[in-house]
């Protein structure tokens, strides 16, 4: 059923989900694909934290949708399982964390001052954390539940550690985007030029989507629809990077036009941040 645990593939008759799962799973790594062909298109200096953390957890969602393409469909069999568990497992860690610090990266372009040197310590903080205590356990109790004993009992613990976990990142993505929500009003509240409104309802939107997404699939894990949760997450995640593109550059021109130096003319997507 579209419940199943992290455990074996798919042995349903729905061929509907198995095209579900093709689907999604060669959506996402498109998207990646895609993603990563952007960032070395729009960066003409590859260096940067925000360009290592775009491109890292970019590209970790090819390996985590294969893993799953390859788990669901039952391609990997017997030891040959631990494939998928690995390549799953591998693009897991920074696809989710690696989106974190994407979104930290910028976060000096609208805090300033001692709050903002605050805000950058706790938030980094925050990432570090929940990478160490979300991610160890639940990669544990996933090696565990695909092991050969007291498998039982690591499923138990997954399925429990599984909507922590979400829990925990869920609250992660929301702090940094409500950070930017509330930050950037303020910033743009502030400012004379024309369109600013505009772009001020823009940036909102786009946060506000990545909120609503990342809610969505709080949703699926809470109703235990695990498959339908994984496919999703991949595409979501690629689709929330290729977001980053925009935010950025719409954060970056308002505050080079903001400041005293007038801001360079060119694509302020090439700033590497």
């Amino acid at each position: 059923s579209p419940g199943a645990g992290i455990t074996g593939g798919y042995d349903g008759n729905d061929d509907t989900l198995r095209y579900f799962i093709v689907f999604f799973c060669a959506l996402a790594m498109y998207n990646a694909c895609e993603l990563v062909i952007m960032v070395f298109l729009s960066f003409t200096h590859f260096h940067g934290l925000y360009f290592w953390s775009l491109l890292v957890s970019g590209v970790a969602i090819i390996p985590y949708s294969l893993g799953f393409l390859l788990k669901f469909m039952n391609i990997t069999t017997g030891s040959a399982q631990w494939l998928a568990v690995v390549l799953l497992t591998v693009g897991w860690y920074p696809m989710i964390t690696g989106q974190a610090v994407v979104l930290w990266s910028r976060l000096h372009l609208i805090v300033t001052g001692k709050k903002g040197e605050r805000i950058l310590f706790w938030t980094k903080c925050m990432i570090v954390i929940d990478a160490v205590c979300l991610h160890i356990p639940t990669t544990v109790l996933t090696f565990g539940a695909n092991g050969s004993v007291h498998t039982h009992v690591f499923e138990t613990g997954y399925n429990i550690m599984e909507k922590i976990q979400m829990i925990g990142f869920f609250l992660q993505e929301v702090t940094l985007s409500s950070i930017y929500i509330v930050e950037t009003v303020t910033l743009l509240r502030t400012s004379l030029q024309p369109g600013t409104r505009k772009t001020m309802k823009q940036l909102i939107f786009i946060n506000v989507v990545i909120i609503l997404m990342d809610l969505a699939l709080l949703g699926l894990e809470c109703a235990s629809l695990y498959i339908l949760e994984t496919l999703l997450k991949g595409v979501i995640y690629s689709i929330k990077l290729k977001l980053e593109f925009a935010i950025l550059s719409k954060l970056v021109k308002f505050v080079g036009s903001s400041s005293a130096q007038p801001a360079p003319q060119q694509d302020m997507r090439k700033a590497s941040i």
